[in-house]
């Protein structure tokens, strides 16, 4: 059972959450399991794993980033709902909008809400094209991110939904300097400034860094651009 890893991995990591919610975990990683023999969501389907590698790892923003209440976020690029689902199961007062070009997965991510009783808008787009709409572009007062692209073309796609005063969330692996000296020139012209570095060990001791960008001024009216100029020609 997820429950048992997840309660051993909570506790090691100093993360407090109702059994209501330990039980809702349970169901959501069922769903997973069950789901995933129909549609590609995730490698990672053993139970301790997924207790550590995607819920741990969801829920540790909450234990490193202020998340007011009733705080709107978008999870962009979200797949099986990581971050944000986690989040949304212990933090049911956050308005969530789940973010993924694939419709397949949020037709999943829509009946994990339906069978655990959570609350949540789908959005079947890709990241460029929703923030140029009035209803999403800087609305957001958080926007999350596990994508694995490299951060300068995640600032693009991200920064834009949020508004100013709010931040973007990148959650990375344990290394990320490098990323961050080639994303300086992103973040600032799309209106961004790193917060702040949160570099800490899952219970399983690997690596991860959260780097909080917070949206100082708001995006130019031309970004984020195309997809194609995007990838050929990152900020």
């Amino acid at each position: 059972m997820v429950s048992t890893y997840l309660k051993q991995a909570l506790k090691k990591a100093e993360i407090n959450i109702t059994d209501e919610s330990i039980k809702k975990f349970e169901q959501y990683y069922n769903l997973l399991v069950e789901w995933n023999e129909k549609i590609n969501l995730t490698a990672i389907t053993k139970p301790d794993e997924v207790a550590v590698k995607h819920f741990e790892d969801s829920l540790s923003v909450l234990k490193y980033v202020d998340i007011k209440e009733n705080a709107k976020i978008i999870d962009i690029g979200t797949g099986a709902g990581y971050p944000g689902i986690p989040l949304k199961i212990v933090r049911g007062d956050i308005n969530l909008t789940l973010l993924d070009s694939l419709n397949k997965r949020l037709i999943f991510l829509q009946n994990v809400c339906n069978e655990l009783n959570i609350s949540a808008q789908t959005l079947h787009s890709r990241a460029e094209e929703s923030s140029r709409k009035a209803e999403y572009r800087e609305k957001y007062d958080f926007a999350f991110s596990r994508a694995v692209a490299q951060l300068n073309l995640l600032s693009e796609l991200c920064l834009p939904y949020v508004k100013k005063g709010g931040c973007f969330v990148a959650m990375k692996g344990p290394d990320v300097r490098e990323e961050l000296k080639n994303a300086e020139k992103a973040i600032e012209v799309l209106g961004g400034n790193v917060k702040e570095i949160k570099e800490f060990n899952l219970s399983d001791n690997s690596g991860r860094t959260l780097v909080v960008i917070e949206k100082i001024k708001n995006t130019p009216e031309k970004y984020p651009r195309h997809g194609s100029k995007l990838k050929s020609n990152p900020l």
